[in-house]
């Protein structure tokens, strides 16, 4: 039992990130119903290839990572373009929290000390603070990262707790469909939890029915988590005016920024920063690490003093790099990660594993996920569709979000 309830923690753990700072914001303009259907969609759609990894996870030996089970079942090549995807999923993600950090760190700077710093030292607390962890390694991010976690869950509880009586019930029934199809790369990053699964399969010690219900359980956790993010940013912020989701988008700016920006209550402002820095800090530790760890094993490079500081120049320069020459930093690298990384190497690379597995190569293991062809060929159409309308709004083709956010 104390391993299901800690298999289930680590999948909404994973799951819960940074990301859903942002998802008021792109996700207002279609408003809290449409939002709500949207999530329901991507947790069945994420839950689902989540258990086509894990179909995949079963068939291999025990301790088989991501690029193991890519190589076994598509070869060399699919491995090479997942190795691709992968580093730019961890860049892309690791741009956007630098981003996300930098206006909430000149605010806490200004507010205590009465200092204006210029913008591009906005990222520099998270990278020199807490970049110093990373170069440490994991066990240093371990212990930092315990009680930063904590800090996030009793900041959320907070936020919910004196929050609700701001809250204005009739923003809540406003909705625009159309608008809703800008939020769906954005929100495909809060509900990718799919790296853990060989840790967890090794962890539950390849039991399927604990690993089916603490899927199950797990991802269903933050989607609730989301929800009431929701209920809370889009019946308190309005969609036009000043701190609106309008200005938040345009300017890049996440949830919980809005909220200290407009209610202008210094309590709640605060409680709102220190709630995004979490947020941020916690995403930022682990998928920083993440990408140390894979630039190390890529490029042979050993966990030397030496060797630490140069895997921590090439983690950090090129995202600090996107993050002081792009002032839509956070979105953007959301939204560029979510649409063709998360989908990608989640969404997609699950279906093509095991339609290959099953059909060609004939695998056979524990557990075989529902649909059969149909449910494979569904998933696969989505994920493109994904990408494809990812691409078509970077061309201005179609139109996601009303025209004047462009």
């Amino acid at each position: 039992m104390n391993r299901k309830i800690g298999g289930v923690l680590l999948v909404a753990g994973t799951t819960i990130g940074a990301g859903m700072l942002a998802l008021p914001i792109v996700t207002g303009f279609a408003g809290f119903l449409p939002t709500c259907v949207l999530f329901i969609f991507y947790w069945l759609y994420m839950t689902f290839t989540a258990f086509l990894l894990l179909e995949v996870n079963l068939w291999m030996d025990e301790h088989a990572n991501l690029m193991t089970m890519v190589k076994k079942t598509l070869g060399k090549k699919g491995q090479i373009i997942s190795w691709i995807i992968y580093l730019f999923l961890l860049y892309t993600l690791t741009t956007a929290y630098m981003a996300g950090s930098g206006p909430i760190f000149l605010e806490i700077i200004e507010s205590t000390l009465g200092w204006q710093l210029p913008l591009w030292m906005g990222p520099m607390p998270l990278l020199l603070i807490f970049g110093y962890f990373v170069y440490q390694g994991a066990h240093s991010v371990d212990y930092v990262n315990r009680f930063l976690m904590a800090g996030l869950a009793i900041t959320y509880a907070l936020i919910l707790i004196f929050f609700t009586p701001s809250i204005d019930l009739h923003q809540l029934t406003r909705y625009e469909w159309r608008w809703i199809w800008g939020a769906i790369s954005i929100v495909s990053t809060s509900f990718g939890f799919h790296i853990i699964i060989p840790t967890l399969t090794d962890y539950l010690h390849r039991d399927v029915k604990h690993l089916r219900q603490v899927l199950w359980i797990g991802s269903a956790i933050p989607l609730v988590v989301y929800i009431l993010w929701e209920v809370i940013v889009l019946g308190i912020i309005p969609v036009e005016g000043v701190h609106s989701l309008e200005a938040g988008y345009t300017q890049g700016l996440d949830g919980a920024t809005l909220l200290s920006l407009y209610l202008q209550q210094p309590k709640l402002a605060w409680l709102a920063r220190f709630f995004s820095l979490f947020a941020i800090i916690t995403s930022f530790l682990g998928v920083s690490l993440s990408l140390r760890d894979f630039l190390a094993d890529g490029l042979r490079i050993p966990k030397t003093q030496q060797g630490r500081l140069i895997l921590c120049l090439l983690t950090f320069i090129p995202p600090l790099l996107l993050t002081l020459s792009d002032p839509r930093a956070f979105l953007n690298g959301l939204e560029y990660a979510g649409a063709f990384g998360v989908v990608t190497l989640l969404g997609l690379f699950p279906v093509l594993m095991v339609w290959r597995g099953r059909y060609v190569q004939n695998r056979q293991g524990p557990f075989t996920t529902i649909g059969g062809k149909s449910a494979l060929i569904l998933a696969f159409v989505i994920s493109l569709g994904v990408m494809g309308l990812e691409i078509a709004d970077r061309l201005n083709l179609v139109t996601l979000l009303p025209t004047h956010l462009k």
